[in-house]
């Protein structure tokens, strides 16, 4: 240990005796200073407990931290490779910030992927495509029970809200909706001025703390929703049972972060720690869900209600169905996020560990429905990790009837996927509620990126779909999504998994079904014991 500290020491007291002798000896005064503060760190670095490596490697050891603070920006701007980064690689964040600038956003030389790696997926697309329709087609959201059905884009901002996102980052994605005509999700951080002052279409979501429509106990509030939902530019509600990237669990935002604008939007005492319940208080069972899904229906005056889940059992997604069989209604859409989601913060576990993928939970969603005969009922969304034109195509094939993106409408007002977000530290001002890193972002430019980054990507889509000789969405089938099972062998979707016909469920299970759909409890989200 001391002889480090005595090579560290002597090395740098050469260098600085010979740039004072090259300079003048009044420098030998900024050397004394120098080695005064080295000799102070050094001394410090060797009776402090708290790194082991600086007891042993005194001076020098603060290398190590100095090189472990760069690594992030070493590997993503010098080691990574355009298409290997991870959670979005190079290839697609510069297709991202390109359309979003309005530039060509094309590559060339063709493809650096391997196309011959096992689990490479690709579209079918046809000899003889169609004409590219002259406008982009829109989903009608809206069930028997809804009397103010939506039109919705193939493509809309998932769910961020305000306290995750800074002010200005919800006032560009809103500004840029509204150009765009697409859905605004207000993340469950309550409805706040800075979603509305754009007039875009908002899409309300409510989570289990029921932030801006709730008692002073924390339930929900019937007459504060009744209020809220008024608003002209709330189109649609969607009740939060889940996230992708933290399923099964609430959040906790610090007493120190209850601002009091952050307390007056969701509703609580400010500078208090504020708590998100991981379960809902309105209802504990499948049957209660949907009874509130229809209460919400009626309070807002017939607009589209549905909510959102990441899937964990198939078990509890049959539960839902069953009791909407029940109860005679259902929600007006679904949406399904997937495990590869991301998060302003949750614990790693969660996000490596916990929930299914998309393609998993959006085709058992999509198949339960079927097999209930709900499907032509209930419009399916699907969300996490759609960025470009082809993530769009490869959900509808999947099940989806629309879409959202989160991480990639950041991108398009300037995140640079430093992955800051839960440090209040967001470089360029998208991620933090900090009032001086916020103001880096310049609303006007950045709405303009949002709107011609969603205009690009769904025209991209929609050029897709008519290479492939599609003329309706209805025609996307499984048979136009493959996958590469072996080195020698691809197979569709079609042939991949199991695909459910109408009603199947309900009149004679398969067999891969039978069980499950057995055990799915429309009174419980507890599996019921089969008899054998």
């Amino acid at each position: 240990m001391l002889r480090f500290f005595l090579i560290g020491f002597l090395a740098t007291a050469t260098i600085a005796v010979g740039v004072a002798a090259s300079i003048g000896w009044w420098a030998w005064w900024v050397l004394v200073v120098i080695l005064a503060a080295l000799l102070g760190v050094g001394v410090y670095d060797v009776v402090q407990k708290r790194h082991s490596i600086l007891r042993n490697y005194p001076v020098l050891g603060h290398m190590r931290f100095l090189l472990e603070s760069l690594r992030p920006e070493l590997q993503q701007y010098f080691i990574e490779r355009n298409f290997d980064g991870r959670p979005y690689d190079r290839d697609t964040r510069t297709m991202i910030y390109e359309r979003a600038k309005g530039i060509h956003g094309e590559l060339s030389f063709g493809t650096e992927r391997d196309i011959e790696e096992v689990g490479y997926e690709y579209l079918v697309h046809s000899i003889a495509p169609v004409p590219e329709p002259a406008e982009s087609p829109r989903v009608l959201i809206g069930g028997p029970d809804c009397t103010r059905p939506y039109s919705i884009s193939l493509l809309n901002v998932s769910a961020m809200s305000f306290g995750a996102l800074s002010a200005n980052a919800l006032r560009a994605l809103n500004r840029g909706a509204a150009l765009g005509g697409f859905a605004h999700d207000t993340g469950e951080g309550g409805l706040t001025p800075y979603h509305l002052e754009g007039g875009g279409d908002l899409v309300w979501e409510i989570g289990s703390g029921y932030f801006g429509t709730r008692t002073s106990e924390g339930r929900f509030d019937p007459v504060r929703f009744r209020e809220q939902v008024a608003h002209e530019q709330i189109k649609a509600v969607s009740i939060k049972l889940s996230q992708g990237a933290k399923p099964g669990i609430g959040g906790v935002l610090p007493a120190a972060k209850v601002t009091a604008e952050i307390a007056e939007f969701r509703g609580v005492p400010v500078h208090e720690k504020c708590i998100s319940p991981s379960a809902h208080s309105a209802f504990s069972t499948p049957r209660e869900l949907i009874r509130f899904v229809a209460q919400l229906r009626e309070l807002s005056d017939g607009k589209p209600i549905g909510f959102k889940l990441c899937v964990g059992s198939r078990i509890e997604v049959l539960a839902i169905c069953k009791a909407m069989i029940a109860e005679g209604t259902a929600p007006d859409f679904i949406i399904v996020d997937g495990a590869e989601g991301g998060t302003a913060a949750a614990p790693l576990e969660y996000e490596d560990h916990v929930g299914l993928p998309l393609t998993d939970g959006l085709m058992i969603v999509h198949n339960a429905l079927v097999g209930a005969g709900l499907r032509d009922k209930i419009k399916i969304g699907a969300s996490g990790k759609v960025a470009v034109g082809n993530d769009i195509v490869k959900r509808l094939i999947q099940g989806a009837d629309f879409t959202s993106a989160a991480r990639a409408m950041m991108m398009a007002i300037g995140c640079i996927q430093a992955q800051r977000c839960h440090t209040n530290e967001c470089p360029v001002g998208v991620a933090t509620q900090d009032p001086r890193r916020a103001r880096a972002l310049d609303v006007p430019d950045k709405s303009e990126r949002v709107f011609k980054y969603h205009q690009a990507t769904v025209a991209q889509a929609v050029q897709i779909i008519a290479s492939m000789g599609v003329s309706d969405l209805h025609e996307l089938t499984p048979q136009l999504l493959r996958k590469k099972v072996s080195p020698t062998e691809q197979r569709s979707f079609a042939e991949l998994y199991e695909w459910l016909a109408p009603e199947q469920l309900v009149k004679e299970p398969p067999a891969n079904w039978a069980d499950d759909w057995a055990a799915a409890d429309a009174d419980s989200f507890r599996p019921r014991a089969v008899v054998v």
